[in-house]
């Protein structure tokens, strides 16, 4: 049982989490492999944050079910937490269940599988870790991911995370440091944090950074260009964040900050913690930042009890605060969250309708924002090549993706420099322009 192959599904943090597996299995002297046919060990990391996420997960061990002879199956992440022993029930040939507070654990539990035992489990919450190793294999060699703070303390009522990730635990700022230092010595120019409410991060050595004071440390890390964060929580966004982004250049200008309803009877329902007053005093610090912000937020339509004029105020609130791009979702039920006993549940079809009034506003907007940015001089991180457009492939600092042509005699860039870029289009969902020849 020496080959592998890891599938992964869901967010940021899913992602750079197979990337610690890898890196853990390549240590152990596994191969990785590119099709699950040719794995002896097949894992799939996974996310239950939407719906019919159990479904694509089982769907996809059904389809090697026949083929699952010689082979070691694992599901790991939030399904693995969620569903528990039960995937043994569902998928008999799974040997492995992991979720993510276990990883630490996982060269212990492909010991005992390959001594024999066909379910081995990790399934404690019960942790002050996080799981970060130096043997984590970055699938990009140029932006890096970095997870300062694992779980989640608050109870929002759709959400599984408290129960899928357990709750909050920080690393120390000392060690964040110096993994920023190493991946700089590497050649990473961007990092991008990560947590499930990374503004609550708080330094558990004697030094007590919070979030603010850990961007503008790692700001000064030599070699560092660009610098993310993400996700934010509006309870635990404070204003000194806006002043550190203020005085650091090298923390990007974008920040991403969930809002889910833009009426108050909603957010209280999903025990959120502010209100929308709350909410729009942190957009006014934003906008009144000399570095011009972009704004992106996440919206859930449908939830439990949403009236028609709920919905009407989230409209609303896109108008007001003219998001640069947002992710919208439909409410859908999940294990354990106290959304379940709710009255007023909507129509799959109503909701859909919601969904679609909110993201065709959403799209007006962002082509409007994005044609503001026509005849101005964009700074882009070159991310590839697209052959069929013969464009470049790059992203500016405030998230942007920015397509580009080279004037003549201009040198071939090479992905991961950073290049002025006049735009000189711009539709719903991206730029174009051209790049700009320097002195």
């Amino acid at each position: 049982m020496k080959s592998f192959y890891i599938e992964t599904f869901g967010c940021q943090m899913n992602a750079h989490d197979s990337e610690k597996v890898v890196g853990t299995l390549l240590e152990r002297g596994y191969e990785q492999v590119e099709e699950p046919a040719g794995a002896d060990l097949v894992l799939y990391n996974t996310c239950s944050i939407r719906d019919k996420a159990e479904q694509k997960v089982f769907s996809r061990l059904q389809q090697f079910k026949k083929e699952s002879k010689g082979k070691v199956f694992g599901v790991l992440g939030c399904v693995a937490q969620q569903e528990g022993e039960r995937i043994f029930e569902r998928a008999p040939h799974v040997s492995l269940v992991c979720g993510s507070a276990s990883y630490t654990r996982l060269p212990e539990l492909l010991v005992q599988i390959e001594r024999g035992d066909r379910r081995v489990t990790g399934l404690s919450l019960d942790t002050e870790e996080t799981f970060e190793t130096p043997l984590t294999r970055r699938d990009n060699p140029h932006r890096a991911y970095i997870t300062i703070i694992e779980g989640c303390d608050k109870s929002c009522a759709y959400c599984v995370v408290p129960f899928t990730r357990g709750p909050e635990r920080s690393r120390t700022g000392a060690s964040i440091i110096e993994e920023a230092r190493q991946l700089a010595s590497m050649g990473y120019t961007e990092i991008q944090l990560l947590g499930q409410n990374v503004n609550s991060y708080l330094d558990p050595s004697p030094e007590g950074w919070n979030l603010a004071r850990l961007l503008r440390e790692i700001a000064r890390v030599p070699g560092l260009r660009r610098v993310r964060f993400t996700t934010s929580h509006p309870r635990d966004f404070g204003r000194d964040i806006i002043e550190a982004i203020d005085e650091n250049p090298v923390l990007c200008n974008h920040v991403h900050l969930p809002v889910q309803s833009g009426a108050d009877s909603v957010l209280a329902r999903m025990q959120r913690l502010y209100t929308r007053s709350d909410y729009m005093r942190r957009i006014d610090w934003m906008k009144n930042s000399p570095r011009q912000i972009a704004i992106t937020t996440d919206i859930i339509v449908g939830f439990p009890g949403e009236t028609e004029d709920d919905f009407k105020q989230t409209l609303a609130l896109l108008d007001e605060v003219e998001y640069d791009s947002l992710f919208s979702f439909k409410y859908s039920k999940r294990p354990n969250t106290p959304a379940l006993a709710l009255d007023e549940h909507l129509s799959e079809d109503e909701k859909g309708a919601r969904l679609t009034i909110l993201q065709e506003k959403q799209r007006a907007i962002q082509i409007r924002r994005n044609a503001d940015l026509v005849g101005r001089t964009e700074e882009a991180m070159i991310e590839g090549f697209n052959k069929a457009t013969g464009q470049w492939i790059g992203r500016t600092a405030q998230n942007r993706t920015l397509n580009f042509t080279l004037p003549d005699g201009l040198p071939v860039p090479a992905p991961g420099r950073y290049m002025p870029v006049l735009v000189t289009r711009a539709g719903a969902n991206s730029l174009a322009g051209e790049a700009v020849r320097t002195a």
